[in-house]
């Protein structure tokens, strides 16, 4: 039986909002002690709505909340002071990404908070189900050691993060080249919802190539894949004996067998089902690479990942293993600023050992 996880979490916005469905939906699991909203009228709406108690003075949220950590969830550049005079009173923090917005905010803010500091990063990609069953099959050898990988999944630093998982790359440097183009798309959903008329968008592009040594990563992606109809996620991994092409893989058992097979999620409450409406896991060769640990609740693939940083948040704040630290995401987020400068001025650009690499 696990035990109930209870939270605080300061913000009250859209991705607060994740953190709320997740404990409305697995109230056994997760609970949320209070938040710390400063528009007393937003909060009155989160009480309304969610029947969560709100703060508008941190003070008051510190000592009323009884947590075992705080979700920080405000925008980046407010958000590392609040890390930090939060870490200055010892209070566990899993803050939202990026840690800051430019270089100098990446530095700051390691150098007030410091690896030692208990600050976790909500890095959730690496944990959505079908990431997390490519990362187990990787982990398996079939595919031997991984040379390549191909991200068109994500932004920035999300997709940078995925990508060095796969390639299993920690705080090498790497030689940066990237460039951008635009081209027409006719307009989907978003936050609010389907489109109410047909329009043409100009859709930004971007790519980029890190060549670490011996490794290439390829970074791929439109914004509009987040909520798009007709632009997909895509991932290539490619090792000397096989490689995974979205949901296909292909490998040599030895030398003269090549196997082909592909990850097969099984859901319940599917032709007739009766179970309920959840993900059970991910498959291959007849083996799981994923199990869902959270049925029987109903979430999506994303909170499903949001749910599993907090349970290694809970982990983390019990015996101190890291899951994502600050350390990760700076560097994550310095290589996206990296990329950034590289795909705007068209020059090739090599990264360089910052304060918070070991």
């Amino acid at each position: 039986m696990n035990k109930r996880i209870e939270f605080g979490i300061i913000g009250g916005g859209w991705r607060a909002e994740f953190f709320l469905r997740i404990a409305q939906a697995l109230p056994e699991r997760f609970g949320i002690t209070a938040m710390m909203v400063r528009n007393p009228e937003k909060g009155a709406v989160i009480e309304s709505t969610w029947g969560v108690k709100t703060y508008s003075n941190m003070d008051e949220f510190l000592q009323k909340s009884k947590h075992s950590f705080v979700v920080v969830s405000v925008p980046s550049d407010i958000a590392g002071k609040i890390v930090t005079d939060l870490a200055g009173k010892k209070v566990p923090v899993l803050m939202e990404t990026p840690p800051a917005k430019d270089l100098n905010g990446l530095t700051t803010l390691f150098n007030a908070v410091g690896s030692s500091a208990m600050v976790q990063v909500a890095e959730q990609y690496a944990f959505q189900p079908i990431h997390a069953a490519r990362l187990n099959f990787i982990s398996s050898k079939r595919l031997g050691d991984i040379s390549q990988a191909q991200v068109s999944v994500t932004h920035d630093y999300h997709g940078i993060s995925l990508m060095r998982r796969f390639l299993d790359i920690g705080f090498e440097n790497a030689t940066i080249r990237g460039f951008s183009f635009k081209a027409p798309i006719v307009s989907g959903p978003g936050r609010n919802g389907p489109p109410e008329s047909e329009k043409i968008n100009m859709s930004g592009h971007s790519i980029a190539s890190f060549e670490f040594d011996g490794k290439l990563g390829i970074y791929d992606f439109t914004f509009d894949q987040y909520f798009s109809w007709i632009r997909t996620p895509r991932v290539l991994i490619r090792g000397e004996r096989g490689e995974i092409n979205n949901s296909m893989i292909n490998y040599l058992e030895e030398f003269k067998s090549p196997i082909r097979t592909e990850f097969i999620r099984q859901e319940a409450g599917q032709d007739g089902n009766l179970e309920g409406h959840y993900l059970k896991g991910i498959l291959a060769c007849g083996e799981w690479f994923y199990r869902n640990p959270f049925v029987p609740g109903r979430l999506s693939d994303d909170e499903i990942a949001i749910a599993t940083c907090l349970e290694k948040m809970s982990l983390f704040v019990e015996n101190r293993i890291d899951f994502y630290s600050l350390a990760e995401a700076c560097q994550d987020a310095y290589l996206g600023i990296l990329m950034n400068r590289a795909i705007a001025s068209g020059e090739q650009i090599r990264t360089e050992k910052q304060v918070w690499a070991p």
